[in-house]
């Protein structure tokens, strides 16, 4: 074995170690490798890098932004709302979900489906105050296992079946691996369904109680037009907001206190909500609730250009001493204060009189350029934005939602590559104006491209470094006359699935088939039941994070560790090869 060989091995284990004993960032530690790979002469340069002009990354950036266009304009809540529902039952959300996506990943690609759907729990999981974590990783698991139904679920399918009609092979029709495809969709959903809640943390989107840091009350109004009224409490999702709680009612000069959730809302009711600065965030995402403060249609700004800032009055704020109506704070700062907070609590009472001290913290509407503007001035002693706290843009929900249709329209049916379509549909999103092209740079997450493309880096040293083939011929380096066919399929199966693991899934894929090829053909026995298993083995990656993409994709933002793959998915890798092994032979015969 030669030391690049080496290298690109004990980088590999490296790189798992890490992941798996110590909470550093994957992105650091995929960088660290493709580091010493690039250093090493392991790889070239072009190779090293070759990740981050990979299609499938491209793809995933261009479906970052489309997504952020469902989110700017409102429609992920739709879409919420039609696949999870309102219930904050985890064991029904997860049904919905796992069913949802693995339809989805039968007719389209998988990493797209997960790519849509992450923002979709993560709005859920935030406002019914369920951890992401207990979701995330059964929704990129679900999609895996759609993509196995039908020949054009994944890109490991497409390659195989690519590597048979070169070989002259007889060829595949598009259902023909759902006599498989779907027990095993069945029993490994069905293993997700039933154990998930024990088998996976409760990390990230726990949630954070009201005694935080910072207090505020803000408060809202039901417009005429709003779709909230004849609604009940409960109804309108006001009931289960994660950062803010509905304190009372204000109807008609009336202050209706600890209501229930089946009080039904009016036209022109005023509802205070008390909470953390982030509930601000909440309730303008919510269609049908207006800011109550007046002054802030005086801003001249539209709705969807609006944000929220934090601002610390400082020792030189010009207004010192003045009440907020005296300070004339809308007019000198263009924005307008929506509470009050001093030390950590918040001020009751008309804002207008409310006198201003030093070192109290004011919740803001405004502009995005005003953080530009007096970031660095002596007015505030600290300046910040809310994160994602511009309203969404209601009214062109229509159109993203339309949007997403013909892209998904296009892909299903051929007419654009799933790339194609991705990248089309990204840049009407900008050109319709349901985002701007700010809005589109910032929700490029480059952390999780980082670590999708760096990870590339990782199969392309097993594989020009011929380690990957040395070790394969090392485990199969017995006499194939004493070997049974079922018995080559099972460990032609192994190999796939711990090289999809290692190396990626259509590197394995492609690694395997002359493996498979020169099996069958020593065995004296048809190909199409081994190709055929590569491709489920290559799908049904599920024990660590570098396996498949959708696995890498979900890590960050479910808070996922290396060994949190390893519970749920020893299991479901298990049921996938039980059942594949044992099925494969019976529907094509050797």
């Amino acid at each position: 074995m030669t030391q690049e060989a080496w290298i690109a091995i004990v980088t590999t284990l490296s790189v798992l170690g890490l992941l798996a004993a110590t909470r550093i960032s994957a992105d650091l530690i995929l960088m660290a490798a493709l580091t010493v790979l690039l250093i090493t002469g392991t790889l070239t340069p072009t190779d090293a890098l070759s990740g981050f002009s990979n299609s499938g990354v491209l793809t995933i950036a261009a479906l970052l932004i489309v997504s952020a266009g469902l989110k700017q304009t409102g429609s992920v809540q739709f879409i919420t709302t039609f696949i999870l529902g309102r219930s904050n039952h985890i064991p029904n959300a997860r049904m919905r979900l796992v069913a949802s996506a693995s339809l989805l990943s039968a007719f389209m690609n998988n990493t797209a489906v997960v790519a849509m759907l992450i923002p979709t729990v993560q709005d859920w999981c935030q406002r019914m105050k369920i951890p992401v974590s207990q979701l995330l990783l059964p929704l990129s698991y679900a999609a895996i296992l759609g993509g196995t139904v039908t020949l054009i679920g994944t890109s490991t399918n497409l390659v195989v079946y690519g590597l048979l009609l070169e070989n002259g092979e007889v060829s595949l029709n598009i259902f023909d691996l759902a006599w498989v495809g779907i027990p095993v969709l069945i029993l490994g959903g069905g293993f997700m369904l039933l154990f998930s809640n024990k088998l996976l943390p409760l990390r990230q989107g726990m949630v954070d109680r009201i005694d935080q840091v910072r207090e505020y009350e803000v408060e809202v109004l039901i417009d005429a037009n709003s779709p909230l009224i004849g609604k009940t409490i409960a109804e309108a999702g006001l009931r289960n907001l994660q950062y803010t709680y509905l304190a009372d009612i204000e109807r008609h000069g009336r202050i209706l206190t600890a209501v229930s959730p089946d009080t039904e809302l009016f036209a022109q009711d005023r509802l205070h909500f008390i909470g953390a600065p982030e509930g601000a965030k909440e309730l303008r995402a919510i269609k049908g609730l207006q800011p109550a403060e007046r002054d802030i249609l005086k801003l001249n700004l539209a709705h969807h250009q609006r944000c929220l800032v934090e601002a610390i009055v400082g020792y030189d704020f010009p207004s010192l001493g003045k009440t907020i109506k005296a300070s004339r704070f809308r007019t000198r700062y263009k924005a307008v204060i929506l509470s009050v907070s001093r030390e950590g609590n918040r001020l009751p009472g008309k804002l207008g009189n409310i006198t201003l001290q030093v070192g109290d913290t004011l919740l803001l509407e405004t502009s995005q350029s005003f953080i530009e503007h007096y970031q660095f001035r002596k007015d505030f002693l600290l300046v910040s934005a809310i994160n994602d706290s511009t309203p969404p843009d209601f009214q062109k929900a229509p159109r993203a939602i339309c949007i997403l249709t013909m892209m998904v329209l296009a892909s299903v049916s051929g007419l654009l590559s799933i790339m194609e379509s991705a990248f089309l549909a990204a840049g009407t999103m900008i050109a319709l104006k349901c985002m701007t092209a700010s809005h589109a740079r910032r929700a490029l997450d480059l952390q999780v491209l980082v670590v999708i493309a760096a990870s590339f880096a990782l199969g392309k040293a097993m594989q020009t470094t011929g380690a990957a083939a040395i070790l394969v011929e090392t485990l199969l380096n017995r006499p194939e006359e004493m070997m049974a066919p079922w018995i080559a399929l099972g460990i032609i199966y192994l190999l796939t699935s711990i090289f999809t693991e290692l190396i990626t899934n259509n590197a394995a894929a492609v690694l395997m088939f002359p493996i498979a090829q020169a099996v069958a053909s020593q065995l004296g026995v048809d190909l199409l039941p081994f190709a055929i298993t590569i491709m489920f083995a290559a799908s049904a990656s599920f024990v660590t994070p570098l396996g498949y993409q959708t696995n890498m994709m979900v890590y960050g933002p479910g808070g996922y560790r290396f060994t949190d793959y390893l519970r749920l998915g020893l299991p479901v890798n298990f049921i996938t090869a039980i059942t594949a092994i044992a099925l494969i032979p019976l529907i094509w015969g050797f």
